[in-house]
């Protein structure tokens, strides 16, 4: 019910859903109940006219049942007298009609308030999926597969909608029918109605029993079907080495697998969920067919409980009251499967950001001197990753850091803009450390190239200002000029407007990498992190790069990594990291002559 209730939150403010949906509801169920109870006038008007219940003077107002029906007989008497049976009959018919237009519209109404309200609830519940997702650190998305925060996404916002929001209808609307149907059923005679009410929750405690596993057998299917995705997120992205090692067979088993699993535990949600409804609708064809007997026992037997006509108008209204029942049974087990997919979307909501804003951030627009590694150390899943880092990088300078893979490279770039956290120690820009600034602001102040260049499926132009405002069609055109991608940009079919495709698949490893530079530059940041960003080139794209990162460098404070040295010798300092410690540094030429790590690394390499 918490959960149920937190789901609700997302369609806040309230107040433009409730009082419209309680007033549609409300009077549609009294028009509802009212168009049901002429059934007994309708019956006495067409085979008892005896039967009926004559009202020869206008009642007195007050606020009850019985009034409705006093000055209902009083003018339908008063028809029979003027008119005749068929008179009646026109009246009572004519009354039906439009007290059932009415009813339908009303009921019309609230079907719309709550159409509004589940769009609105997914919409918000989406949003806020994305924003949590856009806000969580990078640690968190190795933690977690791809394909299971897309399976969050798309199928458990839709298993909400479907099992979980759409039966916000059902849940506030046929207990309303319920309340009214009973009223007048025990109005008519409690003791059949105590009998049926008493059948009724019987049955209910059955369903509930055949549902009770429901939730934990569809939290594992949604599970499996994260994984059903990321089978099918590898085997596309990774259809040129399925292919290269002839691995089909592989992935098609790897595939098949999970989709069976998933199969299996979707069969057996089903099962378990399609077996509600006939369970209801059994027991209530039974407490009906029991009130049946009891009726007709007594109407055999000469009581005056009841006529004929008011006893098939109670079960008709018998018959009403199952309606209700029946689609908040299905509800309930809709919700207990939908519920599943509520705590996967409330687990990723609830996850933990790591890189939280200090409480009185402090503001940083430029970068004056200096970043300093202070005694800093990370783990990584209780791994030491870095231990006890010393280092200052001065600005306009070019420090590179070199060393085997695994030996923290990239970690202790990616520790300067935030993407995690130092476990001790600090990292000082400007002598104040890196967490008291804003993140934004401090993030503001990085350019980042990466040896894979990640690209949007968008035109040329809106990868290049990429999250930038403000500005030119001239800036762009100089930082593509600058990342030496203007030539190729504009023999495309049409230019800077041409879409690159997902990922930029229709560029080459070069092109994608210029135009990742273009966006830095655009950005023009003072401090610029260049990761491995040649690695993946060949010669001729290593060159244009190269020059192009040339560019970029020029008076900006540089960390490069890079595993190809013959890119960072010109570097000021090179920083030789060895299993998390900085084990060397100094120039090209210093480092060579202390015969180290750092000389075997090139050593290995053929330089040009």
């Amino acid at each position: 019910m918490e959960k149920l209730k937190r789901l609700l939150t997302f369609a806040k403010p309230y107040s433009r859903y409730w009082p419209q949906y309680v007033f549609f509801t409300f009077f549609g169920m009294i028009l509802g109940i009212f168009n049901f109870a002429l059934i007994q006038p309708l019956l006495d008007v067409v085979f008892d006219p005896s039967a009926m219940t004559v009202v020869n003077i206008m009642p007195t107002f007050s606020f009850s049942v019985d009034y409705v029906a006093d000055i209902f007989n009083y003018y339908l008497a008063g028809i029979v007298q003027s008119s005749g049976r068929m008179g009646a009959l026109v009246f009572v018919s004519i009354v039906m009609v439009i007290a059932s237009f009415l009813a339908n519209l009303l009921k019309y109404g609230g079907q719309r308030v709550m159409a509004s309200l589940r769009t609105r609830v997914i919409a918000n519940l989406r949003k806020a999926l994305f924003d949590k997702i856009t806000r969580l650190d990078i640690g968190y998305f190795h933690k977690h597969q791809k394909g299971n925060l897309i399976s969050v996404l798309s199928n458990d916002v839709n298993e909400v909608q479907s099992n979980v929001v759409q039966s916000f209808q059902i849940i506030f609307r046929e207990p309303f029918l319920i309340i009214g149907y009973l009223g007048v059923l025990f109005y008519m005679s409690y003791q059949l109605t105590f009998i049926s009410l008493v059948a009724l929750l019987l049955s209910g405690f059955f369903i509930g029993k055949v549902t009770r596993k429901l939730r934990s057998v569809a939290n594992k299917a949604q599970a499996i079907l994260g994984l059903l995705l990321s089978a099918i997120e590898e085997g596309i992205t990774g259809a040129r080495i399925v292919k290269a090692f002839n691995g089909q067979k592989y992935v098609r088993n790897k595939f098949n697998e999970v989709n069976e699993s998933q199969t299996k535990l979707q069969r057996n949600i089903y099962y378990k969920q399609e077996l509600a409804t006939p369970i209801s609708e059994f027991l209530g064809v039974t407490v009906a067919m029991l009130i049946l007997l009891v009726g007709g026992w007594l109407i055999i037997n000469g009581s005056t409980i009841f006529s004929i006509s008011s006893f098939i108008t109670y079960i008709v209204f018998y018959y009403q009251i199952l309606v209700p029942f029946k689609n908040i049974t299905t509800a309930y087990t809709g919700i207990r499967r939908g519920m599943a997919s509520a705590d996967r979307i409330f687990e990723v909501l609830d996850a933990p950001v790591a890189i939280k804003k200090t409480e009185n951030p402090i503001p940083v627009k430029d970068f004056k001197h200096s970043i300093v590694f202070n005694h800093v150390s990370f783990t990584y899943d209780e791994i030491l990753v870095l231990q006890d880092i010393n280092l200052t990088i001065s600005k306009g300078k070019m420090y590179a850091l070199v060393g085997h893979s695994g030996a923290g490279k990239t970690t202790m770039a990616d520790l300067i803009p935030r993407f995690y956290d130092v476990a001790s120690g600090a990292i000082l820009l400007d002598g104040i450390d890196i967490r008291e600034y804003h993140p934004k602001e401090l993030m503001n102040l990085i350019g980042i190239v990466t040896q894979e260049a990640i690209l949007f499926n968008d035109t040329v132009y809106n990868n290049i200002v990429f999250g930038m405002q403000n500005v030119t069609d001239e800036d762009v055109v100089n930082a593509a000029k600058i990342a030496n991608a203007h030539d190729f940009i504009m023999q495309m079919e049409d230019g800077y407007q041409t879409n690159i495709g997902d990922g930029g698949n229709r560029l080459s490893g070069g092109q994608k990498q210029r135009i990742s530079i273009a966006r830095a530059v655009m950005k023009n940041p003072p401090i610029l992190i260049l990761d491995e960003a040649t690695s993946a080139l060949d010669t001729e794209s290593e060159r244009l790069v190269q020059d192009a990162l040339t560019n970029l460098m020029k008076n900006r404070t540089s960390i490069v990594i890079a595993h190809r040295l013959s890119t960072i010798q010109h570097a000021d300092t090179i920083v030789v990291l060895q299993k998390g410690e900085i084990i060397e540094q100094g120039t090209h030429a210093e480092l060579m002559a202390q015969q180290g790590t750092y000389k075997r690394l090139c050593d290995l390499q053929t330089f040009s």
